[in-house]
């Protein structure tokens, strides 16, 4: 079971799904909704999602013809992405709303990277801090 939420908490959702592999997306417009070098997704069965409060609060963007992006109209958290029109296509889910933890992930690794952010290089070490850096 997964389950996820948005920012202000106003909207939750449930599948009945184990955790797929993730896919970290580097289109252009991932980068614009999630704001940042790219969006973390997994997939699910479309039969297997359920919104569990909040439905009437989403705000829905078509990013592509037939392609349909749901966002918190509070808070703004992108929530998912799915094809309309074809009751088996997948629910993408934005990793950053999950409450589920997931252990030991897999992942397909990075997609679109011919449209990726120029400042960002996934090959490149960075350092770490567990909060934020003091510099």
């Amino acid at each position: 079971m997964l389950s996820g939420s948005c920012a202000c908490g106003a909207v939750a959702f449930e599948a009945d799904a184990s955790p797929a592999p993730i896919a970290f997306c580097n289109c252009r417009t991932c980068r614009k909704v999630s704001g940042t070098a790219f969006g973390a997704n997994m997939s699910v069965p479309r039969n297997s999602f359920r919104w569990l409060r909040g439905e009437d609060r989403l705000i829905s963007y078509e990013s592509s013809p037939g392609k349909v992006r749901r966002f918190c109209g509070t808070c703004g958290s992108a929530m998912t992405a799915e094809r309309l029109g074809n009751p088996d296509a997948a629910v993408r889910i934005r990793l950053g709303t999950l409450n589920t933890p997931i252990c030991n992930p897999t992942f397909v690794g990075h997609i679109w990277r011919s449209e990726a952010a120029d400042w960002f290089n996934p090959k490149q070490i960075v350092a770490e801090w567990p909060e934020a850096a003091t510099a």
